[in-house]
C-alpha cells in the first residue's frame, strides 16, 4: 500500500510539473487522505470489518459420523539450521484445527485431518509436511492426517484438496484458515463442489492511533488482497479463464 501511496505522490508532482495543478492538488489531496485513513486505522477496520464479521467465533459444529477438517497454509519459518517451523501466521490455523479433532474424538465420531500447502515460499520443504510435523507434537495420530503438499495458493488448495476428501467421503467438512481470508477460501472451494463449514483459527485487527501505524498498512495490505482474489475471480468466471466448476462432493 505505501507503494500505492509513493506511486500517488510521484503523479501528483509530475502533474504539478506539467501546470495541472488542480489535477495535481486533488491527487495529492487523495494520498494524504489515504496515508492517515490507513495509518490510523480507519479504512483497514472498515474492511477488516466486513470480510470477518460473518463469522463466529466459537461456531456450534454438528459432527458427522465421518468428518474431515481442512486446514490452509499460510508459509513457513526459517529458524537458523533446525528444522522449518509454521509461520507466525499458521500458529492459531493449527491450534485451532487440533482443538476441533479433540472435540470430534470426544463426540466419538471418525475425524480425519487435512492439511494443505506446498513450498510456495522456496523453503526447501512443503508448508503440509512442517505442519504435520506441528499436529502430531499437538497429539494428532499419523494416522489422522493427511498431507496435499502441491498447492501453491488458495485455488489450489481447493483443487488439490478436493480428490483427497472425495477418496475419504466426509459427510461433514469443517474448513480453518484466518478470519480475513474465510470468504475468498469458501469461494474457491465452492467452485470445486465443496462446502464445508467455516472456522477462523485467528483473527486480525486495526490499531486506533493518532499517528499513522505500520501495522495498519499491513492490514491493508492483507484486506485488499482478499478482496483483489474474490474480484480476480469474479473477472476470471466472466472470460471464461477458471476451471470449469466441480459436481458438489460426494456426487
Amino acid at each position: 500500500m505505501l507503494t500505492v501511496l509513493l506511486v500517488l505522490l510521484l503523479l501528483a508532482a509530475l502533474l504539478h510539473r506539467r501546470r495541472w495543478r488542480k489535477a495535481a492538488r486533488a491527487v495529492l489531496a487523495l494520498s494524504v487522505l489515504l496515508f492517515f485513513g490507513i495509518g490510523c486505522g480507519a479504512l483497514p477496520r472498515l474492511l477488516t470489518r466486513s470480510l470477518q464479521g460473518p463469522y463466529d467465533v466459537e461456531p456450534a459444529i454438528a459432527w458427522a459420523p465421518r468428518n474431515a477438517i481442512v486446514v490452509l497454509g499460510a508459509g513457513t519459518a526459517v529458524a537458523g539450521d533446525q528444522p522449518l517451523q509454521p509461520s507466525f501466521f499458521v500458529d492459531g490455523r493449527l491450534l485451532k484445527a487440533a482443538q476441533l479433532y479433540s472435540a470430534c474424538k470426544a463426540a466419538n465420531k471418525e475425524c480425519h485431518l487435512v492439511a494443505s500447502g506446498g513450498d510456495s515460499q522456496d523453503h526447501g520443504e512443503p508448508e503440509a509436511v512442517v505442519y504435520g510435523r506441528a499436529l502430531r507434537a499437538l497429539g494428532i495420530p499419523e494416522a489422522d492426517i493427511t498431507l496435499e503438499s502441491r498447492s501453491m495458493s488458495t485455488w489450489q488448495n481447493a483443487q488439490f484438496t478436493r480428490p483427497i476428501l472425495a477418496s475419504y467421503a466426509p459427510q461433514h467438512v469443517v474448513l480453518v484458515t484466518s478470519g480475513i481470508h474465510l470468504r475468498r477460501s469458501l469461494l474457491y472451494f465452492a467452485h470445486f463442489g465443496i462446502v464445508p463449514q467455516p472456522v477462523a483459527g485467528d483473527w486480525i485487527n486495526t490499531r486506533r492511533e493518532i499517528a499513522p501505524d505500520s501495522w495498519n498498512y499491513f492490514v491493508m495490505d492483507a484486506t485488499l488482497h482478499e478482496y483483489l482474489g474474490i474480484l480476480r475471480y469474479d473477472v476470471y468466471n466472466l472470460l471464461g479463464w477458471n476451471a470449469p466448476k466441480a459436481p458438489p462432493l460426494g456426487q
